[in-house]
């Protein structure tokens, strides 16, 4: 522990010492691992709900699945670009609040900062119900146990993420690195076969092709598209998290999206070129990769291995949002819009309180859906959509404001950007409005007044405070101090010599009622009091109602009134057990007291705390 003192006229330090500590922060590497997790598994989905959008238009609308495919690799490209910016301008993390914040107002951001924490809150939830959800279609006997499958999953990754975000890392690089190369393998044996090897996943199995087969318009492909920029989840959240990483922050932040990007974008192009190479049609009960894997591999050992690596990374996938949203957490409370508790870290660079409320709340999500994830998927991806286009519109002021060398082309992407994640907002929650996604046009602007009820509160308590101003020198001035008592021992010895150490006057009082048990019990009470003669003098109330905290906030408030400017303290003095079960027996009249002085009298409040061993 190291002890700062500032002598009076001394100037503190501008800058806070650096945080020497690296161990607990991410590498390129780790960062990977630990906050791509969520964009990775997307691959998993992703392609699948392009070829779901097309199957309505029959076999001529499976063909445009690459042409799709490709602008959102187009997309992808300018998001990784423009988060690069992002991480480069921003290197305190946020992402799109951060931006807004800068360039497009108080307001924006928030809607920024609901949106990202509506998606991350979702991601937890969608990645256990869907890891579960493969796990179960594995072994349809655990189908019944589902949610408590969920739950075990979520406690499993909030006990890991409770440790560090880099053991966190540590834990799912392998699970990571597996699907990667196996997906990655999947492409390349693919691409060397000219015919699938084996359809016995997708045997028997109703195809969910379309009998009647629309025409391939332009609305069909624009819903096609939004689905499948469902894939695109996950790519800001490295950008979110920057502090999270080693020194030098921003390069390895930088890295770390740029290689996000470039995987990401190599597994769908290969996946949606091996779907056009092998005429491949979606079937009821088997995924587009499940088809993919066996067309390339075969239905053997190696078929089963991209399975269970697919359901480890998406139920593993939530760790994105517990690498990404514990850090927005932050900076909304040091921004004054949440509770001051989340921008406190614990050993390990760990935001608990962040950690432990994002796990609350997906628990929640999971009882409510059952642990079923069609319920959720209609939610989901529509908040991402509404960061990235905050971001890129914010990057377009950033740029207009600075006008350095290159920022006609950094606008021109940026505003494509803004304009192409623009639409599929519009489109995606125009398309699941009706499956539940309304909730989150609700839920965004709730959030949003949330943390303006926040903001205003934490205003008008800084201004009571005088935060920011030098306040007037201290004085000293006369000091009361009431000590509440009911019986002599130990503890009420204790109460006085605090009482006696902290003011100029000590008095003690003690509450009668008028039934004869009490008024016996405060004549014993006197009587002792006066045997022991503390030189302390015992003050009787006397209530004709059983109370105890009303008749003391009385008592307070008269002798402040007697004797203007003088700093009147109620001492409160109360046993703490050794037991945690053991507070159990109190009967908490000093919370009582301490309630009704608080509620009706401006006296400061000490409760003393006497230990029981």
């Amino acid at each position: 522990m190291s002890v700062l003192t500032i002598e009076p006229g001394a100037t503190p330090a501008d800058e806070e010492p650096p945080d020497t500590d690296e161990r607990h922060r991410l590498t390129a590497l780790t960062g990977l691992a630990a906050l791509s997790l969520d964009a990775m598994a997307s691959v998993a989905y992703g392609p699948e709900a392009i070829v779901l959008v097309l199957a309505a238009a029959g076999a001529q609308g499976l063909g445009f699945t690459l042409p799709v495919t490709l602008a959102i690799a187009g997309l992808l490209a300018v998001l990784v670009a423009s988060y690069r910016q992002v991480i480069a301008a921003f290197p305190d993390g946020g992402g799109s609040y951060a931006v807004a914040r800068a360039h497009l107002g108080a307001r924006t951001s928030l809607v920024a900062a609901a949106s990202l924490v509506l998606d991350y809150v979702l991601n937890v939830a969608v990645a256990v119900t869907a890891g579960v959800a493969a796990l179960t279609s594995a072994f349809p006997e655990l189908y019944g146990e589902r949610l408590w499958l969920c739950l075990a999953v979520l406690v499993l990754i909030t006990g890991v993420n409770l440790r560090g975000i880099v053991e966190s890392a540590r834990v799912f690089i392998v699970p990571t690195a597996v699907f990667v190369v196996s997906v990655l393998v999947l492409i390349a044996v693919g691409l060397f076969r000219s015919a699938p090897v084996s359809t016995v996943a997708a045997a028997g199995h109703a195809s969910v092709l379309a009998g009647n087969a629309t025409t391939v318009g332009a609305l069909l492909l624009l819903k096609a598209f939004a689905s499948g920029c469902s894939a695109l989840t996950g790519v800001e959240a490295l950008a979110n998290a920057v502090p999270s990483f080693r020194v030098p922050r921003v390069r390895r932040a930088q890295r770390a999206e740029v290689a996000l990007g470039a995987v990401l974008g190599v597994m769908l192009i290969g996946l949606s070129v091996l779907i056009s190479r092998f005429h491949l049609q979606p079937v009821a009960g088997v995924t587009v990769l499940a088809q993919l894997a066996d067309a390339s591999l075969g239905h053997n050992w190696a078929f089963y291995v991209i399975q269970f690596a697919t359901m480890i990374l998406l139920a593993l996938s939530a760790n994105t949002s517990f690498g990404g949203l514990p850090v927005l957490l932050k900076l909304l409370a040091r921004d004054n819009y949440l509770p001051h508790v989340f921008a406190l870290k614990a050993d390990r660079q760990v935001h608990r309180h962040g950690v432990l409320a994002l796990a609350v709340v997906s628990a929640a999500l999971l009882v409510f859906s059952g642990g079923d994830t069609n319920t959720l998927v209609p939610l989901f991806a529509i908040g991402v959509f509404i960061g990235f286009t905050i971001a890129q519109v914010g990057m377009v002021r950033h740029w207009c404001g600075e006008r350095g060398r290159g920022w006609r082309g950094r606008v021109a992407l940026n505003g494509l950007g803004a304009v192409l994640t623009g639409v599929s907002a519009v489109v995606v929650t125009a398309a699941k409005f009706a499956d539940g996604a309304w909730l989150i046009v609700i839920a965004v602007p709730l959030l949003v007044a949330t943390f303006e009820t926040v903001h205003g509160a934490y205003g008008r308590i800084g201004e009571r405070l005088g935060l920011g101003r030098i306040p007037e020198p201290p004085h000293r001035a006369r000091s009361l101090v009431i000590v509440p008592v009911s019986n002599l021992s130990r503890l009420t010895v204790e109460a006085l010599n605090a009482a006696a150490s902290l003011g100029d006057e000590v008095r003690a009082v003690t509450v009668c009622h008028p039934d004869a048990e009490d008024r016996a019990h405060t004549h014993t009470l006197a009587r002792d009091w006066a045997q022991w003669d503390p030189g302390v003098p015992l003050v009787q109330l006397t209530s004709e109602r059983r109370t105890v905290g009303r008749p003391i906030a009385e008592y307070v408030a008269e002798a402040a009134a007697a004797e203007p400017g003088t700093r009147v303290t109620v001492l409160i003095p109360e046993v703490e057990p050794d037991r945690l079960w053991q507070r159990l027996l109190q009967n908490q009249r000093g919370a009582v007291v301490a309630h009704a002085v608080r509620r009706d009298t401006d006296a400061a409040i000490c409760r003393l705390r006497f230990r029981v061993y």
